[in-house]
């Protein structure tokens, strides 16, 4: 017999029985002659006792142990497998002896074990800032540059810096207030322009000045480029200027050029203004920067793009399918609005959200049949997903702030 000892614990092996597995460690243990050898494959020896000790876990040599008597790896479900891989490894013992139902639910929860630690550290990342204050020191204007981005940046480092974060949310929504007053009809007259113009200017000064801030607190131009955040930031200040130049572009056409030139340079400007305006809406996005929940969302939106995908194929077939279906029974019928089957796409799609505006439904009875069928689809299909995404949403929600609150 083999007498070796595990944490402590003493275990008693029959040689013959470790010469079966020669790859294993034991089984080399076994099978050496060479003393030196053998003292390479244990952590000490026991002279008095001829006992190889080895500094592992006991608990888990159990099933070494067993594995040796039996022929069979077991494995519990309580086990950490991270650290049941480890030991087996250091035994030179492989996966492939465990039984196929033991062997599936390991590795299925080895792969959760991995899911959860790759979201975790995706987690933090999330919240982890570009800059850190020690990258300032002994750059220039350091000390300067750390304060302000202090400012910008952590609005937990002061009462200054939390005013600031406040203000910048506060901003946003007086922008997205004035660019929702200014399409009133009551709002169009002098005064309104001349107090939408006013406050727009002001928000247009106030995120500038964030942007400039943001931009000289940063260690390196091209990775303050490259954060999505700062690209936000400067979609959310860009239509100010652009419209201001396409106003005094408009201005310079009204003087220059021919009355039938100035009408239609007029109305293309007149056009892209009306877009540039429209990216004002954008500002809304700045509000991520200081929404825990806002960040969760697109965070779980990246997690489960696979099944977003999913619906939105399932969703895509569902249309094409009952579009068909619903204009082979409905096209011989006088007066109806189902003439082709690209026109019944707005039906399925509205039927499939569960929606139905009624702007368009079937007239016979199989019709209505269809449009059955393709309601409870669409209720089927829409429940689907939805615990899912709810349930990851308020899952990395609780995480997120957990670690916001931690940091």
């Amino acid at each position: 017999l083999l007498n070796i000892n595990v944490g402590g614990k003493s275990f008693q092996i029959a040689y013959k029985i470790l010469a079966q597995y020669p790859i294993t460690r034991l089984g080399k243990l076994a099978l050496y002659t060479d003393p030196v050898k053998k003292l390479q494959l244990c952590d000490d020896y026991l002279v008095q006792k001829n006992e190889y000790f080895f500094d592992r876990d006991p608990s888990i040599f159990h099933y070494i142990f067993h594995f040796y008597r039996s022929g069979v790896l077991w494995m519990m479900e309580e086990m950490c497998p991270s650290n049941f891989v480890e030991e087996i490894e250091y035994w030179g013992i492989h996966l492939k002896y465990s039984q196929r139902c033991c062997r599936i639910l390991f590795e299925e929860k080895r792969d959760e074990l991995s899911e959860y630690l790759k979201i975790e550290k995706e987690l933090e990342a999330e919240l982890e800032p570009l800059e850190t204050g020690a990258q300032f020191d002994g750059k220039f204007l350091g000390r300067f540059r750390k304060m302000v981005w202090n400012l910008i940046e952590n609005p937990y480092s002061s009462v200054p810096a939390k005013i600031i974060a406040v203000m910048s949310s506060f901003f946003v929504l007086i922008s997205i207030v004035g660019m929702t007053l200014s399409t009133v009809e009551e709002m169009k007259n002098k005064t309104g322009k001349l107090w939408m113009e006013q406050m727009e200017m002001i928000c247009a000064i106030f995120f500038t000045s964030e942007y400039l801030m943001r931009l000289i607190s940063s260690s390196g131009f091209k990775n303050f480029l490259r954060a999505a955040f700062n690209a936000i930031d400067l979609v959310a200040i860009l239509p100010f200027y652009i419209q201001i130049l396409f106003e005094n572009l408009e201005d310079g056409d009204m003087q220059y050029h021919e009355e039938l030139h100035k009408v239609e340079n007029v109305s293309k400007l007149g056009k892209v203004l009306k877009l540039i305006k429209l990216m004002r809406i954008f500002r809304i996005l700045k509000l991520a920067r200081h929404s825990t929940g806002l960040r969760a969302f697109s965070f779980t939106m990246r997690q489960c793009y696979q099944q977003v995908c999913c619906l939105l194929l399932f969703i895509a077939m569902g249309v094409f399918t009952f579009s068909a279906l619903i204009h082979s029974v409905e096209h011989d019928v006088p007066g109806t609005d189902f003439t082709s089957i690209p026109y019944a796409w707005w039906w399925a799609a509205v039927s499939l959200s569960t929606v139905g505006y009624g702007d368009t439904v079937p007239d016979t009875i199989l019709g209505r049949m269809v449009a059955f069928v393709c309601i409870s689809f669409g209720i089927i299909l829409n429940g689907m997903p939805i615990s899912i995404l709810y349930n990851k949403f308020s899952d990395y929600y609780a995480k997120l702030k957990a670690h916001e609150m931690s940091q």
